[in-house]
């Protein structure tokens, strides 16, 4: 049972890996296909610019998650490819830029137009970090003397009640 975690990571990465170089081989035979064997008009310069990065991304993903093996033992089991963080960002790539190949191949040229979605949810992602980062920041930039003016700054409700009340009162039998 020795390395049981990495022999686990080192299947599902395997599995992983070879799901998503089928399924891109799968949309980019098809956007080959309907391209040159039915003859549709399809800009063959933008496939190639807007595929890239997934494709990239693609190769990436194999370099860095395929499990390697020397005599049949286990070297290394690669990244966890199903990690947060940047990895999950690279994925939303990747399956978008799927969706895009395939919208282009039913029904033209005009569907790259939804991968600039991807730049758009780069942005917003990079803006709720921020403000995350900020928000979390606001005893450093001062917000704790705007909440001292208030009064009542860092009291529960239990503790204002009894402030009100007349403060807590000790009872004797």
């Amino acid at each position: 049972m020795a390395q049981k975690a990495a022999k686990t990571q080192a299947a599902r990465n395997t599995q992983t890996l070879n799901r998503t170089h089928s399924i891109a081989l799968g949309v980019n035979v098809l956007f080959l296909l309907l391209k040159y064997i039915l003859r549709r008009q399809r800009s063959l310069t933008l496939y190639l610019i807007l595929n890239a990065p997934a494709l990239l991304i693609e190769f990436w993903f194999e370099r860095i998650g395929r499990p390697t093996f020397v005599d049949g033992e286990l070297k290394r089991a690669g990244e966890d490819l199903e990690s947060k963080g940047l990895t999950e960002w690279m994925w939303d790539v990747t399956y978008w830029t799927w969706i895009c190949v395939g919208a282009v191949s039913l029904f033209g040229d005009w569907a790259w137009w939804l991968w600039a979605i991807v730049p758009l949810y780069s942005v917003y992602l990079a803006w709720t970090t921020y403000t995350g980062v900020r928000g979390g920041m606001g005893g450093l930039m001062g917000a704790d003397n705007q909440q001292a003016a208030g009064g009542a700054a860092g009291q529960s409700k239990r503790q204002a009640k009894l402030e009100k009340r007349g403060g807590q009162k000790v009872q004797y039998r």
